[in-house]
């Protein structure tokens, strides 16, 4: 997932959008909520993990903003205030969750697959693509049945093209979901990564699946591109 962290205490800023990373995510990190407010604006995301108390405003302005906008972002608000009433008050306004402080990384981890999972009951489970399959809850990938060893980049990579199957994907639209804004667009790290996938996806005597268009990016498909 393409996430936006929004936190002023570094700490722990630094610190979640480590462990969020490991965890194959791609983490943007904002420490105020006027950053916050335009990264939301230019980027496209699929959850926004916010504090509430931040040293320009509170973070609820940004989850307002959020859902007068759309719908279709998470939002897991994590905060230290814990009282009932806030609670309500952030649900109510439209958060998808609500995490106190302090809170183990593994269950922000569940938290962040049960809004994944709401969000993508429209879309096949597990992910198939002529004989690859994919299951993204356990984060397992086979071909012909062979199971695929695959990094969490990897299977980052190989879900996002694969829920795009058919359509030639471009290195921006690569980039903006599996990389996190460190992400260099004059490096060549997607073509390593591609070039990676396409040796353990496309296995000796297999149809290749992983085809490269020229001047415009990839696409995953039996078919090769059209």
């Amino acid at each position: 997932m393409r996430l936006l962290l929004v936190e002023d205490a570094a700490h722990l800023a630094d610190a979640t959008a480590r462990g969020l990373r490991a965890h194959g995510h791609a983490v943007d990190v904002a420490r105020t909520l006027a950053d916050g407010r335009t990264k939301v604006a230019i980027e496209s995301y699929d959850a926004v993990l916010l504090d509430l108390g931040l040293p320009d405003g509170d973070g609820t302005e940004l989850l307002k903003a959020i859902r007068a906008r759309t719908d279709a972002i998470a939002v897991i608000v994590l905060t230290a205030r814990d009282a009932v009433s806030d609670r309500v008050e952030g649900l109510d306004l439209g958060a998808d969750d609500y995490l106190v402080k302090p809170f183990a990384l593994e269950e922000l981890l569940a938290r962040l697959r049960a809004v994944q999972r709401r969000a993508a009951e429209w879309r096949p489970d597990p992910l198939v693509v002529d004989t690859l399959e994919l299951d993204p809850a356990r984060r397992l990938a086979w071909r012909n049945g062979t199971a695929l060893d695959l990094t969490t980049t990897e299977f980052a990579l190989l879900e996002f093209l694969a829920r795009s199957a058919g359509e030639v994907c471009s290195r921006a639209r690569i980039s903006a979901k599996v990389w996190d804004e460190h992400y260099d667009p004059a490096s060549n790290v997607i073509d390593v990564y591609i070039a990676r996938l396409r040796r353990k996806v496309d296995l000796p005597g297999a149809v290749p699946l992983l085809h490269t268009v020229r001047g415009a990016g990839y696409v995953l498909d039996a078919a090769g591109p059209r």
